[in-house]
């Protein structure tokens, strides 16, 4: 059965007294494999896959595309890149600011999950390979944007940085889905799963030329306009509609030990991707009021 295929179903990976549990969402309980439900408020989220690989797509939106660039003429094949296992986290975790660095930014997106051994499909087999969605945040520390020749890896790798949850979901067609993004209860990004510049089938499709997918593998696929900093102290939550919404607050911690490498930086390169372009975005793509 197709992942767009009906009736919607939950999943979620939860702790509850020290130990860890599959569970089925329903009617704002949690319902455990054994049997018993459980209130949400009484868990712990844990991630709710298990990834070998976490692939993200670059520019995808339509209206980050026109605030990167001025441009609507987007591009004609996406490009990719690559967050470390580690960087994944939870409903419910931490996004750690360390101490010096000032431009870490919310990016609110969806996550597609791998079900089954994926590799040289065509994009209509893609739904028949999913297990599901979620919501996800890109999180991206752009004081290091002037380093690591366009890999991004300390940009966009560091410890945590990749949460997604609560739930995984299938049974709903996500291309009807709509992504929001709110700082602190206010909304900050939205955008319609159909202002994509490539669909998700298109992403997975295009990845699995030549990269075998394996079942848990997460799939980025890209953040609306208004991407921008978060601080000490902020709750951020990613909302995508019939799926879910993920919530996670902002911790300062202590600046790294070592006193090497490409220290954060505070350039016009890092500030235009950090605070965007607000004074030229239209009206219906400007920071949501």
């Amino acid at each position: 059965m197709s992942v767009l295929d009906g009736p919607r179903k939950e999943r979620r990976r939860i702790m509850h007294g020290g130990t860890a549990y599959w569970a089925e969402c329903r009617d704002g309980h949690l319902l455990l494999d054994d049997g018993r439900a459980i209130p949400e408020a009484d868990v712990q989220h844990l991630p709710p896959c298990a990834p070998s690989k976490i692939l993200c797509v670059h520019v995808n939106y339509r209206s980050r595309f026109f605030e990167f660039t001025g441009s609507d003429k987007v591009p004609a094949t996406p490009t990719y890149f690559q967050k470390p296992i580690t960087a994944l986290n939870c409903h419910g975790g931490e996004l750690v600011r360390p101490e010096g660095y000032k431009y870490l930014n919310y990016e609110g997106e969806v996550a597609a999950v791998i079900g089954k051994v994926t590799r040289n499909v065509s994009r209509d087999q893609v739904w028949d390979h999913l297990l599901g969605f979620a919501a996800a945040n890109d999180v991206g520390l752009q004081d290091m944007r002037d380093t690591d020749a366009g890999s991004m890896l300390r940009v966009k790798g560091p410890d945590g940085f990749c949460p997604i949850g609560p739930g995984i979901v299938s049974g709903i067609d996500i291309r009807k889905s709509t992504l929001r993004t709110y700082r602190n209860g206010r909304l900050a990004q939205e955008g319609a799963i159909s202002e994509m510049i490539f669909g998700i089938d298109y992403l997975i499709a295009d990845l699995a030329r030549h990269i075998t997918l394996l079942p848990g593998d997460v799939i980025l696929t890209g953040t609306p306009a208004n991407s921008r900093p978060m601080d000490v102290g902020d709750l951020i939550e990613v909302e995508v509609s019939q799926v879910g919404r993920l919530s996670n607050r902002v911790v300062a911690a202590p600046a790294p030990q070592a006193d090497v490498g490409h220290q954060p930086t505070d350039t016009d390169s890092v500030r235009r991707v950090a605070l965007g372009n607000d004074e030229r975005l239209p009206a219906r793509i400007q920071q949501p009021a």
